[in-house]
């Protein structure tokens, strides 16, 4: 097996020098360091990151917990994390906590014993004894998606303004009738999301009624069981706004069942926009977030954390872009414009 001498010898330097440039740790001029880097390439050497870690406790690994990793949505966060996480030279240990508290609190913990230097978490509607875990043990953490309040580092996109957009694209269009398709009740995004819906009824003189509020819990199956009971209510909607893309999908299979078509019948707009959004019949107007920047904003506060641990807890927000298409009941001719939205404390 080749070692960090047999790299030295052939570089013609120090085992401390070829340690410096493997690790960093020391700035090395850069004719040595392109020897040093091609002693490795032609000698195959592998860097035992293992006894690294062992002389660091430091092992630059991170670790990633995000429920429903077959959900686009978080699938494209994980690619931004993960190229984050590559780019400074960290490697990703994934679970899914499945949106359940007592599972989270498991793989947190099964994370935490594999000595992760730092997490990157979406918490569920109950994530008090993950957090409480996290924070007893001083384990650098960034919450993904959704907040669990102040005192932590948390990226998410912003919620309210979006909702608010859909509403007043579809109260323009004439909807006095727009119901809404919300998430898992305890989640911010569910919070904020009805937020903003309530808002934009108000700001076009619409009366909120609860019978146009259905919980849908996130999942397709429980959007399908909403849809039917907004369009069961005595005055149905006219429009119907989903609160992420699973739900937008159970809410579809709804309206088909029923023999409903889109927009004839009845206007869609969805939070969250997929890649086959616009390969539906009509195309799906979305609200689109910006998955991989949330993934590499999180990689970046949880590096800042890591070289700062005593630096305040910060809260971004990213900005969405509504997305026109067909399904709100109009012809494709708005360019895609971002909604109102604030960015609190952005990354440099």
């Amino acid at each position: 097996m080749t070692t960090m001498t047999d790299v030295a010898r052939r570089a013609g330097v120090s085992v401390a020098t070829v340690s410096h440039v493997l690790n960093d740790t020391r700035p090395v001029r850069p004719d040595t360091r392109a020897a040093v880097l091609g002693a490795i390439d032609e000698l195959g050497y592998t860097h035992n990151t293992l006894a690294r870690s062992l002389v660091t406790s430091r092992t630059r690994s991170i670790g990633l917990a995000v429920s429903a990793i077959s959900n686009p949505y978080f699938t494209e966060i994980l690619q931004g994390v993960e190229a984050g996480a590559l780019e400074a030279g960290y490697s990703l240990l994934i679970t899914d906590p499945h949106d359940d508290p007592r599972h989270e609190r498991k793989v947190v913990q099964l994370l935490h014993e594999r000595r992760v230097d730092g997490m990157i978490v979406a918490p569920s509607a109950e994530p008090a004894e993950m957090v409480e875990y996290l924070a007893r043990r001083e384990v650098p953490t960034v919450f993904l998606d959704r907040l669990v309040g102040g005192g932590h580092d948390q990226v998410c996109a912003e919620n309210t303004g979006p909702v608010r957009q859909l509403v007043k694209h579809l109260a323009e269009l004439g909807h006095t009738r727009i119901g809404l398709v919300a998430g898992l009740p305890g989640l911010s995004t569910t919070t904020e999301r009805v937020q903003g819906y309530r808002e934009g009824l108000r700001a076009h003189g619409l009366p909120f009624a609860p019978e146009l509020l259905a919980g849908g819990n996130s999942e397709a199956a429980g959007a399908q069981d909403a849809t039917r009971r907004l369009l069961a209510a005595p005055e149905p909607p006219t429009a119907i706004i989903t609160a992420n893309n699973a739900m937008t999908i159970g809410t579809l299979r709804a309206l088909r069942e029923l023999g409903l078509d889109v927009p004839r019948d009845i206007a869609l707009a969805c939070f969250d926009d997929f890649s086959w959004a616009d390969l539906f019949t009509p195309r799906l107007t979305a609200i689109a977030q910006p998955s991989k920047d949330i993934g590499a904003a999180a990689v970046r506060l949880l590096l800042e954390r890591l070289a700062e641990p005593d630096r305040a807890p910060r809260t971004v927000r990213l900005p969405c872009t509504f997305v026109h298409r067909t399904s709100c009941g109009c012809a494709e001719t708005v360019p895609a414009t971002p909604p109102a939205a604030q960015e609190r404390n952005p990354l440099p």
